[in-house]
């Protein structure tokens, strides 16, 4: 980072060799230097001071003076770094002797919800699987989901967008669904949650077991820089970009313009191959893809009959890129910054790679939304075993800032509670969240959508280097990354 530059000092020298009429302010430059008569400027009636006489002419030099910049672990170093790329807060490192245990024993162990209007309380737990809740969560994304086929089928040509990316969002809503099924955080029934989870991938065509084997190795070794370790989301391995011309220009245009859609890709190579899984996961990779195939063998043949291709497009196609939009976009803003680093098996450190490594992120489009009779929580830390949620009604309520994303993709964007505990259920994660804030605040990564933020992802975060972090590709091959340039031109700079 280039030192900061000083406020300018002024020097006064010594007499210059030539008097300047004293009825104007005479002024010559030389490089670096200004030369102004002081009584000009001043008057005559100024004083000697130091012994200098001010009838002669005086040199002023403004000196630019380097400022060491802050050190890495200050707090104004880390509100920099935020500043610059979009978060509201760069969390300080996490010590090296804080466990995961540490950090799982302050997670309150009792959620106590207290309805103001009926003097009615229920006590749950953190980790408790509620089946009303759990099947609440269905019904919003089932609802959601054919409310957006049904706007898809009646909006004029120019609103298909719009109906598209309610409804993309709207079956994200189902994979997040099949992820609580896939960490056991949905039914207490284990057989049900994985037909639940089957069935919810099924629209998605993604297999179910492979993503959660696969899964399961992203939560072990999360932001472990080996590709066979952390297989969610990594960056590129300077080898790889160095390995072809094509695959180079393949991985710029991958890695920066259609990053958002690069969930593609991972799905194709990492869930389809038998011979990316253990002997004893091929049995139940084969049921799953038996599944997706059979219902891309028989779903889409009846979209086609009964709506042609063009339906075929409209009705699947155009939400299944909604729903990858989503996919790449919160797995890339979880885990990728230029601050957040990916570390060898020798280094890594589970407490600091789960909190430290992890990106919370709120979505304010429709920020807050109005409530008729709604129920207001309010998670207030009762102590480090017991969260009170107190709850009121309020006809004119505004609940803010869960928005739309939020509430159709089921709060996954709280993810740093998900990624200390993957059991805790997605309708807990707020509370989580927010005891984590009163007892790790100060270590939490924590960022609110923006340009800025997702401007800095697409032209910084690209080839890993160990000492820092990410390489930009124009720095590495600038002939190359015009993609990159164009980025940096058109995307906006708000944060």
């Amino acid at each position: 980072m280039a030192s900061r530059i000083a406020d300018s000092m002024l020097l006064f020298m010594g007499p210059h060799q030539r008097s300047i009429p004293s009825h104007r302010a005479g002024l010559r430059c030389s490089p670096g230097m200004l030369c102004v008569k002081l009584e000009s400027i001043f008057g005559k009636e100024i004083k000697r001071q130091c012994s200098v006489s001010i009838k002669r002419s005086k040199i002023v030099q403004a000196v630019a003076i380097p400022v060491a910049p802050p050190p890495i672990d200050s707090g104004e170093y880390r509100k920099q770094l935020a500043e610059n790329y979009g978060f509201q807060q760069v969390g300080e490192p996490l010590p090296e002797n804080v466990t995961l245990k540490d950090v799982l024993d302050t997670l309150p162990k009792k959620l106590k919800d207290v309805i103001t209007e009926y003097q009615f309380d229920r006590i749950s737990y953190l980790f408790e699987i509620d089946d009303v809740k759990a099947w609440k969560s269905i019904l919003i994304s089932a609802t959601s989901y054919a409310l957006g086929l049904i706007m898809i089928s009646k909006a004029p040509w120019y609103l298909l967008p719009l109906a598209w990316a309610w409804t993309g969002t709207a079956v994200t809503g189902f994979f997040v669904i099949g992820h609580d099924c896939a960490h056991k955080s949905f039914s207490r029934n284990k057989l049900l949650e994985d037909i639940v989870g089957t069935l919810a991938f099924l629209p998605l065509i993604y297999p179910y077991e492979p993503w959660r084997f696969k899964h399961d190795r992203h939560h072990a070794k999360t932001n472990m820089s080996r590709l066979s370790e952390d297989t969610a989301w990594h960056p590129v391995l300077r080898e790889e970009f160095d390995s072809s011309p094509i695959l180079r220009k393949a991985i710029i245009l991958g890695y920066g313009p259609i990053r958002p859609w690069m969930s593609i890709a991972h799905w194709l190579i990492w869930h389809f191959d038998l011979n990316k899984f253990r002997p004893t996961e091929v049995k139940r990779v084969k049921i799953s893809l038996a599944c997706v195939f059979a219902f891309m063998a028989i779903g889409w043949p009846l979209i086609i009959y009964k709506t042609g291709v063009m339906g075929w497009i409209k009705f699947w196609l155009m939400p299944w890129l909604g729903y990858h939009f989503w996919m790449s976009t919160f797995t890339t803003v979880h885990h990728t910054a230029p601050h957040i680093p990916f570390k060898s098996s020798d280094e890594w450190n589970a407490a600091q790679a789960q909190l430290n490594g992890t990106v919370h992120c709120d979505y304010p489009l429709c920020n807050g939304y109005l409530a008729s009779k709604a129920t207001r929580l309010e998670y207030l830390l009762a102590s480090q075993k017991e969260v009170i949620c107190r709850c009121s009604t309020d006809s004119n309520l505004v609940l803010g800032p869960i928005g739309w994303i939020e509430i159709l993709c089921h709060d996954i964007n709280v993810h740093i509670p998900h990624h200390i505990s993957p059991r805790i259920p997605s309708y807990n994660l707020r509370a989580a969240h927010q005891s984590l804030k009163e007892n790790w605040g100060k270590y939490l990564n924590e960022a609110r959508w923006n340009w800025r933020l997702m401007k800095t992802i697409l032209t910084k975060c690209h080839v890993y280097n160990k000492e820092q972090n990410y390489v930009a590709f124009d720095k590495l091959a600038p002939e190359e990354s015009q993609p990159i340039d164009f980025l940096k031109k058109v995307m906006p700079d708000y944060a």
